[in-house]
């Protein structure tokens, strides 16, 4: 069934609201109409591109919570953060990351997305990479989206904590990490 522009765009205007890490091509999909369509919607009711959206959601939300580093020396974008205990942070692989000749993602970017975030959950002004065990299990190529996911696993000592790093493209693990994080002794309430 066909809606209505009005209709259409107020749907749009909710599911973004809902999800607002939504690609443009999955609302174009989900809607039934192209991307720029969809593009032209955003447009005409001032909701910015999801790289904006993202840019703007993760300044406000994590720059006052991430202590270790400035959100903006986080490689990939934060969508969550529960200091010492979880992070989140999306890379959209550009053509900035990637092997000219065959447009496959240098590695060096997915170990980056996935150490900055293992510095950033941890709930301390300094961390730093004391150490760190890592995988790759599948090539990452031009135009996919990383999504890194870190869990504090534990804190072995008093300065020492350990931190696991999965990032995925779609379900698809392509990379994994456990970097052992060295932090200073200054926590509250020691």
């Amino acid at each position: 069934m066909k809606r209505s522009k009005k209709d259409r765009q107020h749907l749009l205007q909710q599911t973004i609201e809902d999800m607002p890490f939504i690609t443009d091509e999955e609302l174009a999909k989900r809607f039934g109409v192209s991307i720029q369509t969809i593009r032209l919607d955003r447009m005409e009711l001032g909701i910015p591109e999801l790289r904006q959206r993202i840019k703007s959601v993760a300044t406000f939300q994590w720059n006052e919570k991430v202590k270790a580093l400035s959100i903006d020396e986080v490689i990939g974008e934060i969508i969550d953060l529960e200091l010492d205990n979880r992070a989140i942070s999306i890379l959209d692989i550009g053509h900035e990351h990637v092997f000219s000749r065959n447009k496959i993602a240098r590695g060096h970017h997915l170990f980056a997305q996935a150490n900055s975030l293992a510095v950033a959950v941890i709930d301390d002004e300094l961390a730093l990479t004391a150490g760190a065990e890592i995988k790759f299990t599948r090539q990452v190529s031009e135009g996919e989206r990383v999504v890194a996911k870190a869990k504090v696993l534990s804190t072995n000592r008093k300065d020492r904590t350990s931190v696991q790093v999965e990032s995925y493209v779609d379900s698809e693990k392509v990379f994994s990490g456990l970097f052992e994080m060295f932090r200073s002794n200054e926590q509250k309430g020691d």
